[in-house]
């Protein structure tokens, strides 16, 4: 058997490669890195979704080298609103805002088409020599000194780590025996995105509804990306309208402030759900995204926390291989698991206590919420320090979070 060396990653998202081309960084061309993912034979990207970045992991990606290729296509969010109404309300005072930037010049979070992000994640990946194999990861067994992933075309791989960035339904988590905890929120996402006649000068607004919080979120050029919740059962029925009876629906939720609007893709419905792994780690394997954690997408921090995992998982990698120590061992993964689950769980925790908040239409609730949200707004120190947190700049950031390369 050959000498255990190398890292594979299952899962070719953002998450993944990301990680991936942080650890060439950290470790350099001398210790393997292989990407499994069977969807690399698709070609380009056709996510058609887009993912809010905070500042945090815009300076990930710029650490990376890979945001000058995503800067043109990222809007940057300048102005966010917060309004809290019934449906049928004729009009939705604003009740937070906030202005849009952590420092002069750089805004608290980009929108960016995941498309634009995973087609610029997997040309870096190969430029800098990475592996990208056009399989899944389909068992592995960990032993003394490494681990032997095998994948679905035959091949075994002898590594010292295995990262599993495939996704909420994750096998290699399910092979490894961690359990799950969470919840169905009986809500859906209906993502769609639509132009509109007027330009949304980088505003984002949240409209808190009683089925849920419907966001519109600014894209480049007059379109807006929009994440609108509903219960399973009426967004189904949503979906399902012809475009004139969709667009009216459309319509009602989101305003006539920019103006006529046209819908530019198909709308889908994802399910919304929590859950924590119980361990992010388990015998020379480290979860990262969602096979480690699922949250709602209330505050749009999904993505942005599985990059906080790669950030602290390549560091703890990579400072152990310069030390010259076994970057697959326990006490490695330990120290990656205790640096992210109080974050993960504090996280989650914040948006299922907002969506139980917001989502209802219990007029003492709403009274006490809006006032809330109100005194808010009066207390600038208070609201930059909510813009500090959702940009990802507080508690022990990762160096590449910083801005740092590895």
């Amino acid at each position: 058997m050959a000498k255990p060396q190398g890292i594979v990653i299952g899962g070719g998202g953002m998450a993944g490669l990301a990680l991936a081309l942080a650890l060439r960084q950290g470790l350099g061309a001398a210790v393997p890195v292989i990407v499994a993912d069977p969807a690399f034979d698709k070609g380009p990207s056709r996510d058609q979704r887009a993912s809010a970045i905070v500042a945090a992991c815009r300076r990930l990606f710029e650490a990376l080298g890979v945001w000058a290729d995503v800067a043109p296509r990222a809007q940057p969010i300048l102005d966010m609103v917060i309004t809290d109404s019934k449906l049928q309300d004729a009009t939705r005072p604003a009740f937070l805002t906030f202005a849009g930037e952590v420092a002069a010049g750089e805004p608290f979070a980009h929108m960016v088409e995941n498309h634009h992000l995973i087609d610029a994640l997997t040309s870096h990946a190969k430029a800098n020599g990475i592996e990208l194999r056009n399989d899944a990861v389909t068992a592995y067994e960990a032993r003394d000194g490494g681990i032997d992933v095998a994948l679905g075309g035959g091949d075994v791989i002898a590594a010292q780590l295995l990262a599993a960035a495939d996704g909420a339904r994750s096998k290699i988590r399910e092979r490894a025996g961690i359990a799950t905890h969470g919840w169905d929120y009986n809500q859906s996402a209906i993502v769609v995105t639509v132009g509109h006649e007027r330009d949304h000068e980088g505003r984002a607004d949240e409209h808190f509804l009683p089925a849920g919080p419907f966001a519109i979120l600014p894209l480049t050029g007059r379109r807006s990306s929009l994440v609108w919740t509903e219960r399973p059962e009426e967004a189904a029925r949503l979906i399902a309208l012809e475009s004139e009876a969709f667009k009216t629906e459309l319509e009602t939720r989101f305003g006539l402030h920019l103006g006529e609007l046209e819908v530019l893709d198909k709308p889908r419905t994802f399910p919304l759900r929590y859950f924590v792994a119980r361990s992010f780690i388990a015998d020379r394997v480290a979860l990262v995204g969602d096979a480690a954690h699922v949250i709602h997408p209330i505050a749009g921090q999904g993505l942005n926390l599985g990059l906080k995992d790669v950030a602290a998982l390549a560091e703890v990698v990579v400072e152990a291989a310069r030390l010259g120590t076994d970057f697959g061992a326990a006490d490695v993964l330990e120290r990656y698991q205790r640096w992210r689950r109080f974050d993960t769980m504090a996280m989650g925790v914040a948006t299922n206590v907002l969506n139980g908040l917001f989502s209802n239409d219990f007029t003492p609730l709403r009274a006490v919420r809006d006032i809330g949200l109100g005194l808010v707004d009066r207390l600038p120190p208070l609201k930059g320090a909510f813009i500090r947190q959702a940009a990802g700049l507080t508690g022990d950031v990762p160096r590449l979070l910083r801005g740092e390369a590895l």
